[in-house]
């Protein structure tokens, strides 16, 4: 395969998953706090395990950016620099970041599933990455939170993240289950080329 047309599936691989993160993320569910919960805690770290941590972060910039500018991607139909500004806003600027930690992760793994007997060390550290990934997600948007909203951190962590514990376990589980087996499929269908992951 060459170059060029290497490049260009790329483009199209980052593109579906900036897609895909944009329609997740309309799958909201407003909470007391002014933290909706949504689904694209679920979709970023999807796109770093599918695409690999390079193209993965790409794309969830990409996402971040489009929003930024106004494109309407992030939940409710939303967009703009007020809502990347505001209180929800570092939750939304460490995607990339998630989505890199995703990715590295299984890229860790990759190279573990090597050996046999590291199979099992190969599933720990794409639960790592995806684990790591979200504790970052949610130190960043606490601290973000606190700087615009004012208070405590307890109280940021009280309302952006204790509410949302038990449906990011859920997310973690179903994305380290589901990711690495749809990046398999498309490898064996020969939509995803095995070495370009990274």
């Amino acid at each position: 395969m060459n170059r060029q047309s290497t490049g260009i599936k790329d483009i199209i691989y980052i593109a579906v998953f900036t897609a895909i993160i944009a329609v997740l993320a309309q799958i909201s569910i407003p909470m007391p706090g002014g933290v909706p919960m949504t689904m694209q805690t679920f979709a970023v770290p999807l796109a770093g395990i599918v695409l690999g941590a390079k193209r993965g972060t790409i794309s969830t910039l990409i996402y971040v950016l489009l929003g930024f500018i106004g494109v309407p991607v992030f939940a409710g139909f939303s967009g703009g620099a007020g809502i990347v500004l505001g209180v929800t806003g570092g939750f939304i600027v460490s995607f990339p970041l998630m989505a890199f930690l995703a990715g590295l992760g299984m890229r860790v793994a990759d190279r573990q599933r090597m050996s046999e007997r590291n199979r099992a060390m190969a599933w720990v550290m794409i639960y790592a990455g995806l684990i790591v990934g979200a504790l970052i997600n949610y130190l960043i948007g606490s601290l973000w939170f606190m700087a615009v909203a004012g208070g405590s951190f307890a109280r940021a962590v009280t309302l952006c993240v204790v509410p949302f514990i038990p449906t990011a376990i859920i997310k973690i589980i179903a994305v380290g289950c589901l990711g690495p087996v749809l990046r398999n499929m498309l490898i064996k269908a020969h939509i995803l080329e095995p070495q370009m992951q990274g």
